[in-house]
């Protein structure tokens, strides 16, 4: 069997030569260590400055513990790949393979959650206030978190360790006869639960946050917010795509050696590394194209110098008013997200809608 989760520490899906293990297990380290290092900043930033407790970035720590945690089973893989073999026993096999699948849920479920809080925040400004609060983001990451346990119980029933024939023993999980129709239905309803729909939900809330800043820049018909449309649409679509370009062919490569019975060893492999290097992508999508998160961690990394250098962000609130387009009432300050810059050891406020 090939599943969703498994195959990368299964015998016969791994690299047989020694040379293509090492640089299996060379990528995942690197991956592993950019992962928990980007982590790890988003985590220790949002949590240490009382002013980044906004309910955007609660959601963003949501989303950097999960990927935290996924990269916490990759020394696991990283083991399975050199020795060929899984050697942690059947009981650490069903909880490494659970705790994968739960953080890898939990991780699209919260760019989900992300997608919708920036949709309210944009479309929806006057409700904003009611819930789009640090209170009201703790209560929907808990549920995110719940949602996913209730998703991946498959995993949790049939993961378990089997020994093959040359007596070797894999971690993977032993579907019930008929085991084929068992494994289709379980690829594509991981498919649809952990890709598809969630896509979907982030191209919606995307889609109608684009169309709502066409609409607002063609009115205030200022040439700055202008060009902050192009530069929140870019943004957006590089989000979205990043996402898609990770963990599509990992989804693809599952349907295909399910439907088509076309199985490549180095392509199923590429593909789980792939999903894996989403976690690494996450914090430069969503902390360093935040001028405050880039000055906590240039404060973390002792980069103070090159705070000067960075560009200013944008007062839509203003910059509305200004063009006398919209009335205060259309421009309400809960669109927007107040958090902080440091400069010279003071806490200044700034306005910044992302």
């Amino acid at each position: 069997m090939d599943p969703a989760w498994g195959n990368a520490s299964q015998n016969g899906t791994l690299s047989d030569s020694p040379g293509g293990a090492i640089l299996i297990s060379f990528i995942y380290s690197v991956v592993c260590l950019v992962g928990l290092c980007g982590n790890s900043m988003v985590i220790y930033v949002i949590l240490r400055y009382a002013k980044m407790k906004t309910a955007t970035n609660i959601y963003i720590l949501n989303l950097a513990i999960a990927d935290e945690l996924l990269m916490l089973s990759v020394p696991f893989l990283v083991t399975s790949t050199l020795l060929h073999h899984w050697p942690f026993g059947a009981l650490l096999c069903r909880l490494v393979l659970s705790v994968d699948a739960i953080n890898m849920f939990t991780s699209v479920y919260c760019l989900t959650v992300l997608s919708v809080d920036r949709y309210i925040a944009v479309v929806h400004p006057i409700k904003a206030a009611r819930y789009r609060r640090p209170t009201v983001a703790k209560v929907i990451n808990t549920g995110v978190w719940l949602l996913s346990l209730i998703i991946i119980m498959p995993i949790v029933v049939f993961s378990s360790t089997a020994v093959n024939s040359d007596g070797t023993v894999a971690c993977n999980m032993l579907m019930p006869e008929p085991s084929h129709r068992w494994l289709v239905v379980f690829v594509v309803y991981t498919f649809l639960m952990g890709f598809l729909f969630p896509v979907i939900a982030i191209c919606m809330c995307y889609v109608l946050i684009i169309f709502k800043i066409r609409v607002v820049a063609l009115k205030a018909g200022w040439e700055q917010r202008k060009r902050s449309e192009r530069k929140i649409t870019l943004m957006v679509m590089t989000v979205v795509m990043v996402f898609v370009v990770c963990w599509m062919p990992f989804y693809v490569v599952q349907l295909v050696n399910i439907f088509v019975e076309l199985e490549d060893a180095t392509l199923s492999q590429l593909s789980v590394i792939l999903g894996y290097a989403n976690s690494c992508a996450n914090p430069i999508l969503y902390g360093f194209l935040s001028d405050n998160f880039k000055r906590s961690f240039q404060r973390i990394l002792c980069l103070g110098w090159m705070e000067n250098a960075m560009e200013e962000p944008i007062d839509y609130y203003a910059t509305a008013l200004k063009s006398r387009a919209y009335s205060v009432e259309d421009f309400q300050p809960d669109t927007l997200e107040s958090e902080s810059a440091y400069r010279n050891g003071t806490c200044t406020s700034r306005v910044t809608t992302l």
